[in-house]
């Protein structure tokens, strides 16, 4: 478990002891790599204000302004990268609210920057990845085929990728993602055994019973900085050019693939695990296709006279 963001103090002024109190009960609220990614976001704020001598808790809406035209203007962040921590900001002071540390939040009125409704990221078309699999599967590295096909077959998270247990026979894949949840997916064939694979998606087991799947040249767990160079180094070999090729470009294929294949909506966000129905949508490259109307079925179901 992630340590607390900043170390409970006594002996000093009221202010400076009730913000680590209000900072570790809000992360108490979370856990696993949930917790991670709200304390990372929640220490850029907050070093934002110990640059500029403000206390957190006497913040007023003005100052929260100020700090999201920062992330947009200095830091020079996406809208995307720029909303989340506004949301992790507002979260933390709704539980100062909720604790009694606060009357009333800051943040209740603050503007978010609009996201816009397509994901920004770029996807591999079917045929770039064709040759990324192909590439995997003919790669030496024992590794290779089984970080493309988690990625971009199973749609894993990188994480989730680096850190699943090897599990050489139940034709699954079990991984524990966001806020803990457990993703069990089955294997698809292309990701099996096939004979023209030449069973390198179990070659990186290795006859291990546990421990990590991915492993880098040590022989400890891949992170993510060696999963991208060895991505990189596939699309290259692949001949996929693209400006910069990373992780979660094989996840963002995965969904957009299916869409793309017409996979009902509901049951792609259930293969991504997507909490919410609107973040697979941002990946739906074709819902604006009339070709796809609605109104066609409805259209059809009345002319069949059922």
């Amino acid at each position: 478990m992630t340590s607390l963001l900043l170390p409970v103090v006594t002996g000093e002024s009221s202010s400076a002891a009730r913000l680590p109190v209000a900072v570790n009960a809000h992360l108490a609220r979370y856990r696993g790599r949930s917790r991670d990614h709200t304390a990372s976001d929640l220490r850029v704020f907050l070093l934002w204000c110990a640059e500029r001598d403000l206390d957190p808790l006497a913040a007023q809406r003005a100052h929260l302004e100020l700090h999201v035209r920062w992330c947009q203007e200095v830091r020079r962040f996406k809208p995307s990268t720029v909303s989340r921590p506004t949301s992790v900001v507002c979260g933390f002071y709704r539980t100062c609210v909720i604790d009694g540390r606060l009357e009333h939040s800051p943040a209740q009125w603050l503007r978010r920057p609009t996201v816009p409704p397509e994901s920004p990221t770029l996807g591999l078309t079917h045929l770039q990845f064709e040759a990324l699999l192909t590439a995997a599967r003919e790669s030496a590295n024992v590794n290779d085929f089984a970080l493309v096909a988690m990625l971009g077959l199973l749609g894993l998270r990188i994480f989730e990728a680096c850190a699943p247990p090897t599990s050489p026979t139940s034709g699954r894949s079990t991984a524990t993602g966001c806020c803990g949840w457990s993703a069990r997916a089955p294997e698809s064939s292309s990701c099996r055994c096939r004979p023209r694979s030449g069973g390198r998606s179990t070659r990186a087991v290795d006859g291990r019973a546990d421990g990590p799947l991915l492993r880098n040249r040590r022989g400890a767990r891949m992170d993510r900085h060696a999963a991208t160079r060895r991505l990189r180094h596939l699309a290259d070999q692949a001949g996929v050019r693209l400006p910069r090729m990373h992780p979660h470009m094989l996840r963002h294929t995965f969904v957009t693939t299916m869409l793309d294949a017409g996979v009902d909506l509901r049951d792609v966000q259930i293969a991504a695990r997507h909490a919410d129905p609107r973040t697979t949508m941002r990946y739906d490259r074709a819902r604006k296709n009339l070709d796809r109307h609605p109104n066609y079925i409805l259209a059809a179901y009345m002319a069949s006279g059922n």
